[in-house]
């Protein structure tokens, strides 16, 4: 989802994951930096990231699978099927923590908001 301020310029979030540090990716964004409002996150920041909340609960229904996929095609299966068992209202509720997890931030000054 793309962000675009009423100066036109669009939001970018950076949170230097691995990948997202990479060199392609940092040169991509020196090229295209004028574009972009930079926001910073926590490095790895897991409490402001809800891709982190879907994951642990992917992981986990896989876990709990018997028996185990074997194979990357067993995986992405079970992957799939689990995607499709989420609860209609679940990301909805990932969602609305945000303004929550936003606050918690600022409250940390930046810092950690979980131990």
């Amino acid at each position: 989802m793309s962000i675009v301020h009423s100066d036109g310029l669009r939001q970018f979030q950076q949170d230097n994951a691995t990948p997202h540090s990479s060199r392609v990716s940092t040169n991509w964004l020196q090229e295209h930096s004028s574009d972009f409002r930079h926001f910073h996150w926590l490095r790895k920041s897991p409490e402001m990231n809800i891709i982190e909340d879907i994951r642990d609960a992917l992981l986990h229904a896989v876990e709990k699978r018997s028996p185990p996929p074997r194979t990357p095609m067993d995986l992405w299966t079970v992957m799939k099927d689990e995607w499709c068992e989420f609860l209609p209202g679940y990301l909805q509720t990932l969602v609305e923590t945000m303004p929550h997890r936003f606050a918690s931030l600022l409250s940390a000054h930046g810092g950690p908001t979980r131990s």
